[in-house]
């Protein structure tokens, strides 16, 4: 077939595809849950994806019951099919649902009711808990000791239903009847336990039998209890970690009981680890194993009482809203080594965050120790300065001749290279003696980028892993030395990039939730949540409060996560307001933009006045949408006029009548920010461009942005008319670039652009991280305007996205493909000589519109595959 110019396929069915009529597929309940157990919420929203080949939804019916209906909200017309709030009878703790939809199509046709999906709520308030907290009854023998409770009970009956419900102050793990109970780690997980405590929930049916039953529980002292933060050897919360459980049991003959954590149960520090602490490692003696210690045949008589406390404190308990922390993946070693007599090495090939399983042959009363590096010395040995003070180091001492398999409990490392030591003369390691074990939150993979140029696929690589490293429970900043924080510049800046890799709604949403519990009176949010490090007020890390719920917003189309946080953003652009004289700020403490290149010193060159004078601005604007959003509309006119004002004062102070600043430093990242945040005026714009081209230009054509301006350098330089320079920023091979890491051998995103070089070796900085995401939100970039997937902030949540892709320097093809909530969207683009391919993808119950990069009309087009070829 010969194909004209401007030919273009559009392919609506395809083999595979359902034909209409064709009942709803994937019902998710809240932040994309499927069938869950514990469920947080009880004024939940329904989402569900119409299969391939129905074009849109024209309206749709659901119903929720349970052993009776308690919704049906009848035909609705509309083409709502995510996030449909529930509106029948108000729904309880432990409360088991199913439910249900059927739509109609383009042509009004019915489809049927779906296959019926469930949910159950869990314990959703402090009131539900009869239990007692309880805890060992000595105190702690050591800083970060660990211990064991357990408690025997009867069942008579057959059981027809069993939940555990459970948390901790602290870090847990439950076994019941010797095995443990879920796939669970770190739980329950870091919250700003002062104000909220995630519960867990469980379904325990199977594992419950007639007669005599046991159920343990491991306590850790996480990071409640343990070292945490920079407040010296322990951490703000409290002293001694304490377990809730409750164990509730349905029988056959409609009768029920309850277990509780109470005075009953028994406890001991005796146990085989000794000590385990999230900084420093994990200290495992062998010797000291209490076989069946969770099983019913067990004898604690010698163990102590615990000490039981009914008041449940002040503290929200809630059920946890987003996935906890699992084993993923398992890395097996690539490459072994012995650079020291008796220290061997074993190379994963990959730097990741959890921990290692080791399989070894081990001699009685010797010790193996296991230390953990991102990188090695040039001499082969491990290099672990950047741990700073944190040791990171787990031991394990034989109790007997033979072959072992063992892992830690309650400790993390982030590391490329196991070191193990301690072995007998004349061993002969094997590469199978350790497997990286690959933890993080449990959040479904949703997108992928792919592109012709084998750098550019390895910093997504680098960038997916700095993710996957960082989202341990929380955002963090770095996995491995005595940080481990969760630093709000950095997500921040990471946010809308993390929401194209993983399913991340639920992950921000909780940790938002963190944010407001710990914001100041003030309206100022602490420079790392849940906060426990005092900094500065710092504009762009406190900005996290609006930024964030935004993007997320953006992305979802979930209103909610503005309406909760909506006092939160009000507070911090009052915090803002009150350090302003005349709508700009005046003086303020900073981070600035972080670890520029080049830069005086770690806090860069741009003024801390201008920075938050400008984040001010973009917060206020910000504030002023999420009020339009939320139909507030009085609101909504009072900081549109606020967030004007504030750009205006910045604009007559910062820019002179060419679009050059004045009263401040000329950088990269002051006129970057004044593009991105909308605060110069047009007739400013040309020069203001003008002046970035020449600060690009003098710096030989690299960028000199730190945290702050980074993000946002390729999409300003694209949106002002220069993407070869982005292009060229980007394919950069030189310091400071994004290529210039993985040229020196990264696998992960680095907190500096030169944390390491083969010419010098270490950054001598002790702040020197091997995996740090925030560089890595040039991610954005790429999945919106390389492969040219971008969502619609008018049309939240890719119910309507752009198509726009930029074929530019060396690259030859891109793809961007992302599973929203209505089903799959794509975008791939070849070039073969002069002509382009483009193949778009998008999903039923949506529309796109695509923007040709050759300058044809743009075309607004609805679901199926569209597929053109045009001349360049």
């Amino acid at each position: 077939m010969k194909l004209s110019k401007a030919t273009t396929l559009f392919i609506s069915l395809h083999a595979g595809y359902a034909l209409a009529g064709s009942p709803a597929i994937s019902l998710t309940v809240g932040e994309g849950f499927t069938n869950p157990i514990g469920f947080h919420d009880a004024t939940p929203t329904f989402s569900w994806k119409l299969p391939d080949g129905v074009k849109k939804q024209t309206a749709y019916r659901v119903e929720v019951r349970d052993h009776e209906l308690l919704w049906d909200s009848g035909w609705i017309e509309s083409d709502q099919s995510v996030l449909v709030p529930y509106a029948g009878k108000p729904l309880s703790s432990r409360q088991s649902l199913s439910w249900r939809v059927d739509y109609r199509d383009e042509d009004g046709q019915p489809s049927g009711w779906s296959e019926p999906a469930s949910f159950e709520l869990g314990l959703l308030s402090s009131k539900d808990w009869t239990a007692k907290w309880i805890r060992p009854g000595a105190d702690l023998p050591e800083l970060e000791s660990t211990s064991l409770l357990r408690r025997s009970f009867p069942i008579t009956q057959e059981v027809t239903q069993a939940r555990l419900h459970v948390t901790a102050r602290g870090l847990f793990e439950i076994h019941l009847n010797g095995e443990k109970v879920g796939r669970d780690e770190f739980a329950q997980g870091w919250t700003s336990y002062q104000k909220r405590i995630d519960t867990l929930s469980y379904d325990v049916t199977s594992s419950l039998k007639k007669g005599r039953n046991a159920i343990g529980a491991m306590l850790g002292t996480g990071w409640y209890a343990g070292k945490i933060g920079f407040r010296g050897e322990s951490n703000r919360y409290g002293s001694q970690p304490e377990l809730l459980l409750q164990l509730e049991v349905q029988y056959a003959d409609g009768s029920s009981s309850t277990l509780i954590s109470d005075e009953d149960w028994s406890s001991t520090f005796d146990g085989p680890i000794r000590s385990s602490s999230i900084y420093n490692g994990e200290n495992y003696d062998a010797n000291l194993e209490i076989d069946g210690w969770s099983t019913a045949e067990f004898n604690d008589g010698s163990w102590a009482k615990v000490k039981a406390n009914p008041d449940l404190g002040s503290a929200v308990l809630s059920p946890k809203p987003f996935a906890p922390v699992r084993v993923i993946e398992e890395i097996a070693t690539q490459k072994l080594t012995e650079p020291e007599p008796g220290r061997f090495i074993f190379d994963l090939g990959q730097n990741m965050v959890g921990y290692p399983e080791i399989r070894i042959p081990v001699t009685k009363g010797r010790t193996i120790t296991m230390r953990f590096a991102e990188m090695l010395n040039p001499d082969g040995t491990m290099y672990t300065d950047n741990y700073r003070a944190a040791k990171s180091t787990n031991q394990y001492t034989a109790a007997r001749d033979g072959t072992i398999t063992w892992k830690p409990t309650f400790t993390f490392h982030g590391f490329r290279y196991v070191e193990l030591s301690g072995f007998e003369k004349d061993i002969s390691p094997q590469k199978d003696w350790v497997t990286g074990l690959v933890l993080h939150s449990d959040l479904p993979r949703i997108g992928k980028f792919e592109s012709s140029h084998p750098k550019l696929n390895q910093l997504q690589s680098n960038i997916l892993w700095g993710q996957r490293g960082n989202f341990l429970d929380i955002p963090t900043d770095c996995p491995q030395r005595d940080e481990r924080m969760g630093w709000t510049g950095d997500a921040q800046a990471f946010c809308s990039t993390s929401m194209f890799n993983y399913g991340s709604h639920a992950f921000w949403k909780s940790w938002l939730g963190s944010m407001r519990d710990d914001q100041l009176p003030s309206g100022k949010i602490p420079c790392v949540i849940p906060d426990v490090f005092a900094g500065p007020d710092s504009p762009g890390w406190m900005d996290a409060a609006t930024i964030i719920p935004w993007n997320v917003y953006v992305r979802t189309g979930d209103k909610e996560i503005l309406s909760e946080n909506y006092q939160m953003m009000e507070g911090l652009v009052g915090f803002y307001r009150k350090k302003a004289k005349n709508h700009r700020i005046h003086k303020i403490s900073a981070f600035g933009d972080w670890l520029q290149p080049y830069a005086k010193d770690n806090k860069g060159n741009t003024p801390f006045e201008l920075l938050g004078t400008a984040f001010y601005a973009y917060s206020t604007q910000i504030l002023a949408d999420s009020a339009k959003v939320l139909g507030k509309t009085a609101d909504a006119e009072k900081y549109q006029t606020e967030a004007k004002a504030v750009k205006q004062a910045f604009a007559t102070h910062y820019f002179d009548e060419q679009g050059k600043l004045k009263n401040a430093p000329e950088t990269q990242t002051a006129y970057i920010l004044a593009f991105e945040f909308n605060i110069i005026p047009e007739k400013f714009m040309k020069g203001a461009e003008k002046n970035l081209l020449r600060l690009i230009n003098e710096a030989d054509g690299h960028l000199r942005t730190g945290f702050l301006g980074t993000p946002y350098i390729a999409q300003v330089l694209e949106e002002t008319g220069n993407p070869e320079v982005a292009f060229d920023l980007l394919f950069k091979e030189s310091y400071p670039s994004w290529f210039y890491s993985i040229n020196q051998g990264a696998t992960t995103m680095w907190e500096r652009w030169d944390s390491f070089t083969l010419k010098d070796g270490f950054h001598p900085e002790g702040m020197n991280s091997f995996n740090h995401y925030a560089y890595g939100a040039i991610g954005q970039w790429m999945y919106e305007r390389v492969a040219g997937l971008a969502p619609d902030p008018t049309q939240p949540g890719y119910k309507h996205f752009f198509v726009r892709p930029l074929p530019g320097g060396p690259l030859t093809s891109a793809s961007a493909t992302l599973e929203t909530a209505y089903g799959t969207a794509s975008s791939s683009w070849a070039l073969t000589g002069r002509t382009l391919e483009m193949n778009v993808r998008v999903p039923p119950n949506t529309s796109a519109t695509i923007e040709f990069p050759n300058g044809r009309e743009k075309e607004n087009v609805g679901p199926g595959i569209h597929r053109y070829r045009l001349p360049m």
